[in-house]
């Protein structure tokens, strides 16, 4: 594993994750951060460094250097003629295995397509999966390389386009060359709220395992004919509060499901970037997903 963030959840106090929680998913702004996390710190130069520290730190965390020699990766446009006419994605497969293989989506959090997105995907295909992984962002230029830009960006997307180009890629995937026919989906936070939708608008997905997402419209449950492990932080207030309906509509629905909801975890747990990062919980949660995947999308669509 790469060198890890030093600092950990445990180290901020709750109400300074809450803070940032809301900075990252733009309840708040920058200011507003920095004013709440005063009470937690030493001047505005203390504020400013908690934000510095719960900033994520990609080189840090990277596990698949981008010219891993045991995959090929490259970016591709594909035509999404209901959504913002040509999206644009990042393709990852193994560089030594041969077709058919099974074919996963890997959907970014709402800051578009960035380096720990990049090398999730790669961690995917070293697993012996051809992985994509659109950016959202691409209509807008694409991932600006700064965080901060890159969240004031997406507040500009017209959504109902976005999830089009989403759906675009889920139907390019089905006939990739190389793939099984097969497909599944993973997403975290902003992604995990869209593989959650996915799986209600895709009755030919096979599998879906959404990060800490929001639910989707309880009455488009039933229309979920995917496997589905759903994976929920402990602390996190905001995506929680819709599990309860949501699960209730999963079991009326009769849709297989697994919930992992790992103790003491905060909202993006499984970002290795930050100190939200948990290594066992991500651990297990990543198992988990690939055992997932490995059950649903390793024989060849009939």
């Amino acid at each position: 594993m790469a060198d890890r963030p030093r600092r950990k959840a445990s180290d901020f106090d709750p109400e300074v994750l809450k803070l940032f929680d809301q900075y990252v998913h733009g309840v708040i702004d920058r200011r507003g951060f920095l004013s709440g996390a005063a009470r937690f710190a030493v001047g505005a130069a203390g504020a400013a460094g908690l934000l510095a520290a719960l900033t994520p730190q990609f080189a840090a965390a990277q596990q698949v250097k981008p010219d891993d020699k045991r995959l090929l990766a490259h970016y591709i446009e594909f035509p999404s003629p209901q959504g913002y006419g040509t999206a644009r994605g990042y393709l990852v497969r193994p560089a030594s295995k041969r077709g058919p293989l099974p074919v996963v989506l890997v959907i970014h959090e709402n800051r578009g397509l960035n380096p720990h997105i990049e090398d999730v995907t790669r961690r995917l295909a070293l697993e012996g999966y051809i992985a994509f992984a659109p950016d959202a962002l691409f209509p807008l230029g694409g991932y600006p390389g700064d965080e901060d830009q890159a969240r004031a960006e997406f507040a500009k997307l017209d959504q109902a386009k976005t999830r089009q180009d989403f759906l675009a890629a889920a139907k390019m995937l089905r006939a990739v060359e190389g793939g099984n026919g097969r497909l599944g989906v993973v997403g975290f936070c902003y992604g995990g709220a869209m593989s959650n939708f996915l799986a209600t608008q895709l009755p030919d997905l096979d599998a879906a395992a959404p990060f800490y997402g929001s639910a989707p419209a309880v009455e488009d449950v039933p229309k979920i004919k995917s496997q589905m492990l759903i994976v929920l932080a402990a602390n996190d207030e905001r995506v929680n509060a819709g599990w309860p309906a949501y699960e209730a509509a999963l079991k009326q629905a009769g849709v297989r499901y697994e919930l992992y909801q790992p103790a003491g975890t905060q909202h993006g747990f499984n970002n290795d970037t930050t100190p939200r990062f948990d290594e066992a919980a991500a651990r297990e949660a990543w198992k988990k997903t690939l055992a997932l995947f490995d059950r649903t999308l390793r024989k060849p669509a009939a």
